[in-house]
C-alpha cells in the first residue's frame, strides 16, 4: 500500500532504488542522505547500506497493486540514472511504470546524460514524466539535454535555487518547479530569483508551482509568493 508524501508536487513515492552520490553544489545538503543515515539509524532493512546505491527487486512490482490512481515520484531516495543502476534494472522500472497506466510518474534526475544514452530503449508512455534538476545557471545545460528525450512530459525542478537563472529557453519545456533549500545549513534563495522565473512562466504559457521558500525552519517561512500560492500543474495533468 502507498503512502501519502509530505513533498508538495506529489502524492506518493516509490524507491527501487535507494542512494546517491554527490554531483554538483545543488547537492552539498542532500535530505535523502540524511534520512537515509536516520532511517539505517533505526534498522529500516531498505537502509541497511546507508546510502550507498542500491537496488530493490522487490519493490518493482508496488504501485501495480496500487488501484487509486496517484502522481507517484520515483526514487525520492535516489537518482535512478546514476551510473551504478545497471541498464536492465532501469527498464525494469519502465516496464512497471509502462503497466501501471492508471499512474502518473514523476521521474527527477541530475544525470540528462544517461538518459540520453537509454532513450532508445526506453517506452515513454504518457503516463512518465521525466524532470532534470537545475540549481543555478552552471548547470542549464541539463535543460538542453531533457529536451532531447522521448519523453511526453518534460519539466524543471529548480531547487535548491541557489542562483538567479534569467532568459531561460522553455519552450519544449511543460511544468517549473521552483524552490529553496531547507534544513541545517540551507543556503539563502532571493525573492526576485523567483519572481524572475515565474515572470517568465507566465510569459511562456508554463505552469509554475512554488514549493517553498526553505530555510532552517520552512514551515515558518511557507510557500506563497506574493501572496499567493503557486500550485500549476502541466496541462496534460488531470
Amino acid at each position: 500500500m502507498s503512502t501519502r508524501s509530505k513533498i508538495e508536487w506529489t502524492e506518493t513515492t516509490w524507491n527501487p532504488v535507494t542512494g546517491c552520490t554527490k554531483i554538483s553544489h545543488g547537492c552539498k545538503h542532500c535530505y535523502a542522505e540524511r534520512m537515509s543515515q536516520r532511517l539505517q539509524a533505526m534498522g529500516a532493512k531498505k537502509y541497511k547500506h546507508g546510502f550507498v546505491v542500491t537496488v530493490h527487486p522487490e519493490a518493482l512490482r508496488e504501485p501495480i497493486s496500487w488501484k487509486k490512481p496517484s502522481l507517484v515520484f520515483v526514487n525520492s531516495m535516489s537518482d535512478l540514472f546514476h551510473k551504478s543502476v545497471p541498464s536492465a534494472f532501469i527498464e525494469s522500472v519502465f516496464a512497471t511504470m509502462n503497466e501501471a497506466s492508471q499512474h502518473t510518474f514523476q521521474v527527477l534526475t541530475k544525470r540528462p546524460d544517461r538518459v540520453a544514452q537509454l532513450d532508445g530503449r526506453l517506452n515513454w508512455t504518457p503516463n512518465i514524466w521525466l524532470g532534470t534538476s537545475i540549481e543555478s545557471s552552471r548547470w542549464l545545460g541539463r535543460m538542453a539535454r531533457l529536451k532531447k528525450t522521448g519523453a511526453k512530459t518534460k519539466f524543471l525542478s529548480l531547487e535548491p535555487l541557489l542562483g538567479p537563472l534569467y532568459d531561460m529557453d522553455l519552450m519544449g519545456i511543460d511544468w517549473v518547479i521552483v524552490g529553496g533549500e531547507s534544513g541545517p545549513g540551507a543556503r539563502p534563495m532571493e525573492a526576485d530569483w523567483v519572481r524572475s522565473i515565474r515572470d517568465l512562466c507566465l510569459l511562456n504559457d508554463v505552469p509554475f508551482f512554488f514549493k517553498q521558500w526553505g530555510g532552517v525552519f520552512k514551515k515558518k517561512t511557507g510557500r506563497t509568493l506574493d501572496n499567493k500560492t503557486w500550485d500549476q500543474m502541466p496541462k496534460s495533468f488531470g
